[in-house]
């Protein structure tokens, strides 16, 4: 009798670690999900980290009603819960672009998730009550509550999401959420009432999740085809980004996390308008640093100029940098810029990186993403643009891809006036790239004494750049922002502005 007690204890424990670490999961992949196809990764997690928090106690609050058929009903939750949470990703995608109301969707999926799994905790503790020692009940729970949790938050970035990605991990872990229920229904058929019928329900649910499993990615190319609405011919997921190139007649596009990176009838006007004005302006152009810019155009640009001797890139991302290496449309676009003998590759975060970095450059070109959440915005903030300054020479010129005034003219400002509380000689340019619309950049120098108009070398062959610095100088009033804060680390503005001017679109 002991050891059936232990037996049946450990079984319900276990499935109470397959609960958490299955629920959590979920919440990740809404997450997630979230942050790709809405953007403001930093808002979306934080939303959804409450709702789930909070749906968690009501199902908890609720568990007190649940009187009879316990084992039963916890059974059942199992399988609600891999169903739900197993099936929520690839819900999602399909409805992203066909139902109005998706962040409703999104978070209703949260809330019943949340729900069920609140309601597992009770539910376990009334079942063993009469079995087990109550400060031996709580204490096991709970410990294999958190500690369920802590496996899937140290699982879900580092091998599940680059292994499987996001829909096969959401249904991956439904299957074994459903296992469990599947193998307490065999071992504790004698405890259950009518243990035949939930054991089809199990078993109906899991093969049900075998199949979207199977057909995952027809059911991710299909939904991807319509939010494009574009051929899609390339995908992959890095452990930071869902990379989706696109090809429509002669333009081939370059998705990041359901973002535009670039268009290739027009990305030359962006990465010419980034390259050519500071290295123009700048006295020596030996040693040059790119921050951002994995896809390798930047460099490409750089490279025309015979006088750089090296070029070292910083990109967060191997997955990105080694994609833009190797594949053959990829590399084509950047022209090998990634495989010249000239350029060095690292794969690091640029704000530890520049910490450490004990080389001095001539040029630093900075093409990091937008500042869209705070970990982005820690790259545009004050403290960083300092650090920056070590690793330039006294005569070193810098630019800054610096989002759009005329959509988001408080972000442009904010960048612009964060930088010249370090660098002495700063000024603001911008260009039109048809895909983007107006688009700006921030030139600064180390130097007091340098002028962005004075051109010391040229490059022929550019397509959009004409070395007339000051055709790019003039905004109009409506790219104009007035009382900008600056951008500090621990108030992290830019972000908030970016949120609200980008938000409105």
């Amino acid at each position: 009798m002991v050891k059936k007690f232990l037996r049946f204890e450990v079984l319900l424990l276990l499935a109470v670690f397959t609960i958490a670490t299955c629920g959590l999961v979920y919440e990740l992949v809404a997450g997630t999900l979230a942050s790709y196809l809405l953007g403001d990764s930093v808002k979306q997690f934080s939303f959804i980290i409450g709702v789930y928090l909070f749906s968690m106690g009501v199902g908890s609050y609720f568990s007190k009603f649940i009187t009879r058929n316990l084992l039963n009903t916890f059974i059942e939750i199992e399988i609600l819960v891999g169903v739900i949470g197993g099936l929520s990703s690839a819900v999602l995608f399909v409805l992203f672009e066909s139902v109005y109301y998706f962040q409703f969707i999104l978070y209703l999926l949260v809330f019943i998730t949340g729900c069920l799994v609140g309601l597992e905790i009770p539910l376990l503790m009334n079942i063993l009550k009469d079995r087990v020692k109550f400060r031996d009940l709580v204490s096991n729970v709970f410990t294999f509550d958190y500690i369920g949790a802590l496996l899937a938050s140290i699982l879900f970035p580092l091998v599940l999401v680059p292994q499987l990605g996001i829909m096969r991990t959401s249904l991956f872990f439904g299957m074994i959420n459903i296992s469990i229920a599947i193998m307490l229904c065999f071992i504790l058929k004698n405890e259950l009432k009518k243990p035949k019928l939930l054991r089809a329900k199990a078993i109906f649910s899991f093969l049900l999740l075998v199949v979207v499993f199977i057909f995952s990615d027809s059911i991710l190319s299909f939904s991807e085809g319509k939010l494009y609405g574009e051929n899609i011919i390339y995908t992959h997921a890095t452990p930071y980004q869902r990379i989706v190139l696109t090809h429509n007649k002669s333009d081939y596009r370059l998705y990041l996390n359901n973002n535009l990176q670039f268009s290739s009838q027009d990305e030359y006007r962006y990465h010419e308008a980034l390259v050519h004005p500071v290295m123009a302006s700048a006295k020596k152009i030996d040693n040059i640093l790119v921050l951002g810019g994995g896809d390798g155009l930047a460099v490409r640009e750089i490279l025309k100029y015979n006088d750089v001797k090296h070029i070292t890139l910083v990109d967060l991302d191997e997955g990105m940098t080694n994609l833009f290496k190797t594949n053959t449309v990829l590399s084509g676009f950047n022209k090998g810029a990634l495989n010249n003998p000239k350029v060095t590759v690292i794969n690091s975060d640029a704000y530890i990186w520049a910490k450490d970095c004990k080389q001095q450059f001539d040029v630093a070109i900075i093409d990091f993403p937008d500042p869209s959440n705070y970990s982005l915005g820690k790259l545009y903030s004050l403290n960083f643009y300092r650090t920056l300054q070590n690793i330039l020479t006294p005569e070193a010129v810098v630019v800054i891809q610096t989002t759009s005034p005329y959509f988001a003219p408080k972000s442009f400002w904010c960048i612009n006036k964060t930088i010249q509380q370090v660098l002495p000689v700063t000024d603001a340019y911008h260009a039109y790239v048809p895909s983007f619309g107006e688009w700006g950049f921030t030139i600064a120098a180390n130097s007091p004494t340098t002028k962005f108009s004075k051109v010391r070398r040229k490059v022929s062959g550019l397509r959009f750049y004409d070395y007339d610095f000051e055709r790019l100088n003039d905004f109009a009033k409506d790219m104009k922002a007035n009382d900008i804060e600056i951008n500090r680390l621990d108030n992290q503005v830019l972000v908030r502005y970016f949120d609200e001017e980008w938000g409105k679109l």
